[in-house]
């Protein structure tokens, strides 16, 4: 079966149930969010379990606080004493964008959000192929199979940076086929690129915006994982790397622009912690599910099987940061996707781009569902909560707690 395969099944609201936004093992699952607390009007830090939400404010003032205490789990479930929301009312404000309640945030903050691409063998052909037609779509069939005719199958199998792949590399210079993409894609070095500013990332039923200089797009589906100062990979999330193919496939050197845009970049819902029985381990057959219901009745599903990635977890995060890069404060890390829609949606031969109105659930059955509704990015709620305004807030918080203890 291909990638991602379309129905012209009618919408459901199914996946907008509170329950299933929650990991299908929510019980024993340690969840961390960030709620925006409509009493303070700001964020505050939570841990979720089972069906309870708990304030960690105590405890920390960031996640990147949080995640770099050493005995972090441990401290977690000391501070979970006594429930301030429950997870259904948060998520069922979320989902309905109900500013008036307290919502679910990104729940990163301080963290820089990275992003590896080119990390799976299929996605790595279709960037080949935007570049081949120059960003047009209606060029793209005509690209896909003189591709497919050259590269056939025997390039799955290679292991990037190995002798194989750079004899590979050898036989495509020779075909006229070498391109930027498959130097990242089978090379000896990953791609590894800045995807959105810090605090800028939306969460779950928050809108995800296409701009309108963009006639050819898609989600993308991706394990996040969510590393500390030091590297050390703690927990990890679901993320959509909303994706502007015309505006990359016209020249790699508007990776920013077809990147880094308003609400380009989801994460959620909540960053599941590693503790005895989730680790790394668990997620490295991870199958990342996704669907896009539109308005006009469309279906499209998708899987991101992340055992299918050709480079480990290890060498991914060792890209992003080492003696040639740091984050003090941590960073979240999109790993690459699998998924890449070929099936028509308007015209045919121009393949599949996102309408308005579009509703993208990202799941899978250890992380959740994110869920995010497609706006004009023009039109969404601008980004105004910055670093200046989290900081503001935090001090303020500081200087309450301390008139409350002086006042007792």
């Amino acid at each position: 079966m291909p990638p991602c395969q379309p129905s012209g099944t009618a919408r459901t609201e199914a996946n907008t149930n509170p329950p299933s936004v929650l990991p299908n093992d929510a019980d024993s699952a340690l969840l961390i969010g960030r709620i925006w607390d409509v009493e303070t009007s700001g964020p505050h830090v939570v841990a979720i379990q089972g069906g309870d939400v708990f304030d960690l404010r105590p405890l920390a003032e960031t996640v990147s606080e949080l995640l770099e205490r050493p005995s972090l789990v441990a401290d977690v479930r000391a501070a979970m004493t006594a429930r301030r929301w429950t997870a259904a009312e948060v998520i069922e404000a979320s989902l309905a964008r109900d500013r008036t309640r307290p919502h679910l945030l990104a729940p990163v903050d301080l963290q820089v959000i990275k992003a590896c691409g080119v990390t799976f063998v299929d996605s790595m052909i279709e960037r080949v192929i935007e570049e081949r037609c120059g960003g047009d779509a209606s060029r793209a069939q005509q690209a896909r199979e003189l591709v497919a005719k050259a590269l056939g199958g025997s390039i799955t199998a290679i292991r990037p940076g190995s002798a194989e792949a750079a004899e590979a590399k050898k036989v495509l210079i020779q075909e006229g086929l070498w391109s930027q993409y498959l130097e990242v894609g089978i090379g000896p070095d990953p791609e590894v690129f800045t995807k959105a500013p810090v605090l800028s990332s939306v969460g779950l039923g928050a809108q995800v915006g296409i701009p309108s200089f963009s006639h050819w797009n898609n989600p993308e589906p991706e394990l996040v994982l969510v590393s500390t100062s030091q590297g050390s990979v703690v927990g990890a999330m679901l993320g959509n790397d909303v994706n502007l193919r015309d505006v990359e496939g016209r020249s790699a050197l508007l990776l920013g622009k077809a990147k880094d845009n308003n609400a380009s970049s989801a994460l959620g819902p909540f960053i599941r912690l590693f503790d005895g029985d989730f680790t790394l381990d668990t997620l490295r057959d991870e199958e990342i599910l996704l669907r896009v219901e539109g308005e006009d009745g469309y279906v499209l599903e998708g899987r991101n099987s992340v055992g299918r990635i050709s480079r480990p977890f290890e060498e991914l995060v060792a890209a992003t940061r080492g003696r040639h890069h740091q984050y003090p404060d941590g960073f979240a890390l999109y790993t690459g996707t699998l998924f890449a829609p070929t099936q028509d949606r308007d015209e045919p031969g121009q393949g599949f781009t996102h309408h308005l109105g579009d509703v993208v659930t990202i799941s899978s059955r250890h992380l959740g569902a994110l869920i995010n509704q497609v706006g004009r990015t023009e039109e969404l709620p601008e980004w105004s909560f910055g670093l200046r305004q989290l900081f503001d807030y935090l001090h303020r918080q500081r200087q309450l707690t301390r008139s409350w203890s002086y006042g007792g």
